[in-house]
């Protein structure tokens, strides 16, 4: 029999359920607003959608379902997708007199009951699923039949009602729904000669999540280009576009980008969570010590500093989170960036647009002219850029930017191949943060149904799997970092246009932990593993 509590009764339960888990985090008034926090703990990461979903069930003594007992839930008439959404539940199951629902928390149940009862006449069961599964499914089954990104004419006609079919919207809306749920970066449609593959990037990995019929890449490349706002009839040329999205209660911005292929175009899209702003230095993975001395570092009036590291290794949000801790509304910060992948109230943000002309070297003159106390480059690309940088810094301004490079030391050697004197590199550099991602050992399974991905022996034992992770052993990611100060020593070095290797050792000797060192130290508090460490660092642990 179904124990029907009262929102309080089941907020004051689940806060002693969660009370260590969430320890680090406690307030006094939070458990006034613990419905809405502990939402905030699942986006942030400090307690999975597995442990909440666990301590619902335990509270309310309810069923919890598997994600696969979600599949083919059938369209019910009566309930409309805005219901379905705001109260985050979705029939199973709606026969004469009685009906089954998969609700995400059990808040509001007995308004829930009361509800269908008096509309429906239908006695209800209650079951548990996790909210991103449910959130997915109103979306696949019940938003699907319909133009839910209220598109306009204007496009070749025959693309558009391809686009605009039913299949083909469900299926463009279920991709998307299920990257927000696993956390993709990217998503990747590739059209070949004999197949279309629809993957993720989930971090940092690429996984094949769809592989949908190749006569249907024509309609789902026009219906990405029609929500990107591209135009659906050029094929020849690399277009770009943007969409806004909601998927339940996550917001996504993502970045489309399209490239002509031998087999047809091939459409990459970059999903940016809105929420991801609020990065803190700690939460991305820093250790205490390094997050103090770093704090230090970004609080001087002037000069610059550099985030290096290859494509994807979290540069950009490193330095967002810089912006939050600098945004205080007592300095003028202004950034010139390629895209502008996070909105921060308080901050004047400035699009480079090649096409026009603004490109980094441009804006950054302009930005000068701005009264700016601190500017944000989004990467130093060519020599023009780095000399407005470098005489920005030594002219009283604090500027943030990105190169990339392999190590710390190695910043230093690209800017003299750009062109920029030492004697000015040794005066405006401040420090240089390099850094990585490693996969994080998944806090379900503890890592260990990696095993199956990893070992082809012993296949008579029963295979281990997690759902939480894919079987992959790894959810989420965080940083490895290495951080060089510029002492006088290193700065001497840099006057003395001594090699990247020879700075490095310097630096060293000055007590500066290498990535590799930041790495093990992970591997030794069991966050992530050694070949993780590894596989981003390039390095094997024999040397």
């Amino acid at each position: 029999m179904l124990s029907l509590k009262t929102d309080q009764q089941i907020a004051d339960e689940l806060f002693g359920e969660l009370d260590e888990l969430i320890a680090d985090n406690r307030k006094d008034d939070e458990l006034e607003i613990f419905p809405m926090i502990e939402w905030e703990l699942v986006n942030n990461g400090v307690i999975t959608e597995q442990n909440l979903i666990a301590a619902y069930s335990k509270i309310a003594d309810i069923e919890i379902l598997d994600d696969d007992e979600l599949d083919g839930i059938d369209k019910y008439d009566g309930v409309t997708f805005d219901y379905l959404q705001e109260k985050a539940l979705i029939p199973l199951s709606w026969e004469e007199g009685e009906v089954v629902l998969a609700l995400s928390s059990p808040y509001a149940i007995g308004e829930i009951m009361h509800q269908w009862l008096s509309h429906f006449d239908s006695e209800v069961t209650i079951k548990l699923a996790r909210r991103s599964v449910i959130e997915r499914k109103i979306t696949e089954v019940y938003q699907g039949d319909l133009d839910s990104f209220g598109l306009d004419g204007g496009n070749e006609e025959s693309l558009r009602d391809l686009a605009k079919e039913a299949p083909i919207v469900r299926l463009v809306n279920d991709v998307m729904a299920r990257a927000a749920e696993m956390g993709a970066s990217d998503i990747h449609v590739e059209p070949s000669e004999a197949e279309l593959v629809i993957r993720y990037r989930v971090d940092g990995v690429l996984v094949t999540a769809f592989t949908p019929p190749l006569s249907q890449f024509s309609a789902i490349a026009s219906r990405l280009k029609l929500i990107g706002g591209l135009n659906i009839t050029e094929r020849r040329v690399p277009q770009d576009g943007r969409i806004e999205l909601n998927i339940g209660k996550t917001q996504l911005d993502v970045r489309m980008s399209t490239l002509p292929g031998m087999h047809g175009e091939s459409i990459v899209m970059r999903l940016l969570q809105k929420n991801a702003a609020n990065f803190t230095l700690e939460n991305i993975g820093m250790a205490s010590d390094m997050c103090v001395k770093y704090r230090k570092l970004i609080k001087r009036p002037h000069g610059l500093l550099l985030v290096v590291g290859p494509t994807g290794s979290g540069k950009t949000t490193t330095l967002y989170c810089v912006l939050n801790i600098l945004n205080s509304g007592t300095e003028k910060i202004i950034t010139v960036e390629d895209p502008v992948e996070y909105q921060v109230g308080g901050i004047t943000q400035v699009q480079v647009k090649a096409s026009i002309g603004l490109t980094f070297a441009a804006g950054l003159r302009s930005i000068v002219r701005q009264d700016p106390d601190i500017i944000l480059v989004g990467e130093i690309r060519d020599k023009e850029t780095a000399d407005i940088s470098i005489n920005a810094a030594l002219t009283g301004h604090l500027v943030l930017s990105t190169l990339h490079t392999n190590d710390a030391a190695g910043a230093v050697s690209r800017l003299q191949d750009m062109g920029v004197e030492n004697f000015l590199i040794a005066s405006s550099l401040v420090a240089v943060l390099s850094q990585r991602l490693v996969r994080k050992i998944c806090p379900s399974c503890n890592g260990e149904s990696r095993m199956t991905f990893t070992s082809l022996e012993a296949v008579e034992d029963e295979p281990k799997s997690c759902k939480m992770c894919g079987s992959t052993g790894y959810k989420g990611r965080l940083g490895v970092y290495e951080l060089l100060v510029v002492s006088e020593t290193v700065r001497h070095a840099i006057i003395e246009n001594k090699d990247s290797a020879e700075i490095a050792k310097l630096a060293i000797a000055d007590g500066m932990k290498t990535i590799r060192d930041d790495g093990l130290r992970k591997v030794t508090e069991g966050k992530t593993t050694e070949e993780e460490v590894a596989r981003v660092c390039m390095q094997n642990f024999e040397d």
